[in-house]
């Protein structure tokens, strides 16, 4: 499908990959504007707060691959550093040549590095315009912050051995198998939500639940779908995904509360991503991160609709 540039999959992945910046903690990656959104006069927010300033700050992390870590350059990378990327693309009409220079980028879009804990506080303070960190909607969490439409669903899945005789947590039901998991206070009902007779070990980092795999002392590990896709996609010759999943929860950029023009923005900005002209962009953010390819949306019947 056309992204609306007359960009291959393929080029728009270079574009993606060369806007990189690198930097101390990938603090700054922007675009330069050519075609700025236009604005209604005097209609104010938080839009045309950004596009005064022309430049984008959005909050995010720096260690959870593949949603957003630091490449071996230490320039900020990952599916969440991608998104921000396409909407600072839309915020000030970038051409696809503007999106592949770095130092253009790092004029119109500035990442401000956080720990989890501080996605709220800084986003309702005004500190960032935007969090893109793969925050999990709550009913809680909409208390404090406006969600976007979702941009991922999330899942656990199984991580398992590319030679495994299994191939789902359905074909391991039954076999009494050894899962890892990292450690919380349900994680046994977490695995057994998906292999109903598992024996559970936990451990205190997801690392040390692959390792355990590594080691041939579990069947499997239970981790986040996108976790599971991005090591099978390092290392396929290692890893495969299950090809069920479980417990699934959706993950959204937030805004602050009361702004309804920016959060209509970002939430059609997101909804053509996903499903109308710039398609392509976001399929080829997606395929870099997971190892999926997408298939274009059907034409005729709008498909979130149905």
């Amino acid at each position: 499908m056309s992204s609306g540039t007359g960009s291959t999959p393929t080029n728009r992945r270079r574009l993606l990959q060369r806007s990189a910046v690198i930097g101390a903690a990938g603090m700054a990656v922007t675009g330069l504007a050519a075609a700025p959104v236009a604005a209604q006069d005097g209609a104010g927010g938080k839009l045309q707060e950004v596009l005064d300033r022309g430049k984008l700050v959005v909050g995010t992390g720096s260690t959870n691959p593949p949603w957003h870590y630091e490449d071996e350059n230490g320039a900020l990378v990952g599916f969440d550093i991608d998104m921000a990327k396409l909407l600072a693309r839309a915020l000030f009409g970038l051409s696809d040549e503007q999106l592949a220079n770095p130092e253009e980028m790092a004029k119109y879009l500035e990442f401000v590095v956080e720990a989890s804990d501080a996605r709220i506080p800084n986003v309702t303070s005004d500190k960032v315009d935007i969090v893109c960190q793969f925050m999990t909607v709550t009913p809680a969490r909409a208390l404090e912050v406006e969600f976007t439409i979702p941009y991922y669903r999330e899942a656990v899945a199984l991580l398992l051995p590319a030679d495994s005789p299994y191939n789902s947590a359905a074909e391991l039901t039954g076999n009494a198998a050894k899962v890892a998991i990292l450690e919380n206070s349900f994680a046994e009902e977490l695995v057994q939500r998906g292999v109903a007779d598992a024996e559970v070990s936990t451990y205190d980092s997801v690392a040390n639940s692959v390792l355990a795999l590594d080691s041939g002392r579990v069947d499997a590990t239970a981790i986040d779908l996108s976790t599971a896709q991005f090591k099978a996609l390092q290392n396929p010759e290692k890893y495969k995904v299950s090809t069920d999943s479980w417990s699934p929860q959706t993950y959204s950029f937030a805004v602050k509360p009361g702004d309804q023009r920016w959060l209509n923005w970002v939430n059609t900005t997101l909804h053509e991503l996903m499903t109308g002209v710039d398609f392509g962009y976001y399929q080829t953010a997606y395929n870099d991160a997971f190892g999926v390819e997408l298939a274009p949306p059907a034409s005729g019947f709008p498909i979130e609709f149905r």
